[in-house]
């Protein structure tokens, strides 16, 4: 073979050819259609799992104490959940919050858990006690899962709450 023959047909199995990495190149078949309806292998599946808030608002004055438990019912372990803690009411200025919480803005608390096992055993408790700016005759509290590790949650009914607390000193529960 020539040549010139031998490169024009070295070009055109390179321009049919899929590079998998280092050098390597597997011939790409041509003619034949693209599979439809396949899952992609390399596609990221993302991970399941079914984090659960449960817990108690309580509204006295100007305080207002939420405590849960955050539980994961799985299938899969996550690293870390984040809880975000809403109120209709705004905080007053600087609030005293355990080590593993920030307050996002003037009504917002979030909180992260830690690591949480599949199997629902390895639960997270935490401790709020919020000043509120006024003293209110009522409050709603949200709370809800903010992230969560990328995971899918297909039972969010259990992890996303909406609370009225009025000003009793009673523990509203959710």
């Amino acid at each position: 073979m020539h040549r010139a023959a031998r490169a024009v047909s070295a070009t055109a199995m390179l321009a049919g050819s899929v590079v998998l990495g280092a050098g390597a190149a597997v011939a790409a078949p041509s003619g034949l259609p693209e599979p439809s309806g396949l899952p992609d292998p390399f596609a990221v599946i993302a991970p399941e799992a079914d984090v659960a808030h449960h817990g108690h608002v309580l509204l006295w004055g100007a305080g207002l104490k939420v405590r849960m438990r955050i539980e994961n019912h799985g299938p899969s372990s996550l690293a870390g959940v984040t809880v975000r803690v809403r109120t209709s009411v705004a905080l007053a200025g600087r609030q005293e919050l355990p080590q593993s919480c920030l307050q996002a803005d003037r009504q917002t608390v979030l909180c992260r858990t830690g690591s949480l096992r599949a199997d629902g055993a390895h639960e997270r408790r935490l401790a709020l006690e919020l000043r509120l700016a006024a003293r209110p005759d009522e409050v709603v509290v949200w709370v809800d899962t903010l992230w969560n590790d990328g995971a899918t949650d297909r039972s969010p009914g259990n992890n996303d709450h909406e609370v009225l607390a009025p000003a009793t000193g009673d523990e509203y529960v959710f």
